[in-house]
């Protein structure tokens, strides 16, 4: 068979004809749910556990309604109706979002009705906090990660020639965008803030200044164990097993201190050298459990995923997934 290409990339499955943005792999798995069965059968068993094999009228791709904004994909039935709402990465919808698909269900002739998230992270990281609830407006929120649809859509001994094929081709092409994502896009430098007492230069101690003021420095020297690539995303900042997690918004060198930074009392001789400046958003939902950084890791920063801080019990077990995740 003579080998196909798309930019310069072999290409193994017709799907991926279709790009690799959110409208894309939507439509992907639309067509394969209004092809295959047993695909479709076993997303609704997912969806719909209590309803025995319900029969599927129609599937609804980018459909738009003036006050429920653009659904990613409608399955309506006689009995179900699902909106599902799929997001490239890390990305979960606001409830705000699914509000309004929820306003469309609550007029569904359908008596079982839902609503469906499909995106990167993990059903731990997606529910944190108010990031996705388990209903919104009575309606029971659904998450299924890539990884989740990736094997929903496994060919299975039961579907046809023709089913096989295409699933096939859906398999691989998840699999591409699944690899595609950026691993170290959500990694996490996470720092000791110090303790509580008062530093003489600004009346506050080290970890109230940075947090207060959403700040982070400290020298290009390499003396910090900083990492030798441009700033991560994140800082963490772990103290009394608490952590706070800030987004970097913004970096720069600066030659000295003075004139960057608020609220310096008294001018050190350490301010006039070179230093990284971190501008920091503001803090990231807290974790749901206390995070602890066992006494192994003393002041050494640690670099860790995101979604595995917030849900790892301590630092070191974050860091070592992590680390797996990477060279897996």
């Amino acid at each position: 068979m003579i080998e196909l290409y798309l930019h310069n990339r072999a290409l193994v499955s017709i799907i991926e004809l279709l790009g690799d943005n959110e409208n894309d792999i939507t439509a992907g798995i639309g067509w394969a749910l209004s092809h295959s069965p047993a695909f479709l059968n076993a997303l609704m068993r997912q969806v719909f556990p209590n309803v025995s094999k319900p029969k599927i009228q129609r599937i609804m791709l980018q459909d738009y309604h003036n006050s429920h904004g653009i659904t990613d994909i409608e399955i309506i039935g006689e009995e179900v109706h699902c909106i599902i709402e799929a997001k490239r990465g890390w990305n979960v919808p606001r409830e705000h979002q699914l509000q309004k698909y929820a306003a469309k269900l609550s007029s569904s002739r359908s008596r079982y009705c839902a609503l469906v998230v499909m995106a990167e992270c993990s059903d731990e990281y997606a529910r944190l906090g108010l990031y996705l609830r388990r209903f919104v407006s009575g309606f029971k929120v659904i998450y299924l990660s890539w990884g989740d649809v990736f094997d929903i859509c496994s060919p299975a001994s039961t579907c046809t020639h023709a089913e096989k094929r295409l699933l096939t081709e859906l398999h691989t092409y998840l699999r591409r965008i699944v690899s595609m994502q950026d691993q170290e896009s959500n990694l996490v430098y996470v720092i000791a803030a110090g303790g509580p007492s008062v530093q003489d230069w600004c009346g506050m101690s080290w970890r109230d200044y940075v947090l207060r003021n959403r700040l982070f420095f400290l020298p290009v020297d390499g003396r910090a164990h900083w990492p030798k690539e441009d700033p991560p995303n994140y800082l963490g900042f772990r103290y009394e097993g608490k952590l706070s997690i800030h987004h970097v918004e913004k970096y720069e060198i600066v030659s000295a201190l003075p004139g960057h930074i608020p609220r310096v009392r008294r001018r050190k001789s350490w301010m006039d050298e070179p230093h990284y400046l971190c501008k920091l958003g503001p803090p990231i939902i807290d974790p749901p459990h206390e995070i602890r950084a066992t006494k192994k890791l003393r002041n050494f920063p640690v670099k860790a995923a995101l979604d595995l801080l917030l849900t790892c019990k301590t630092i070191p077990a974050a860091r070592n997934k992590t680390n797996k995740r990477l060279n897996g």
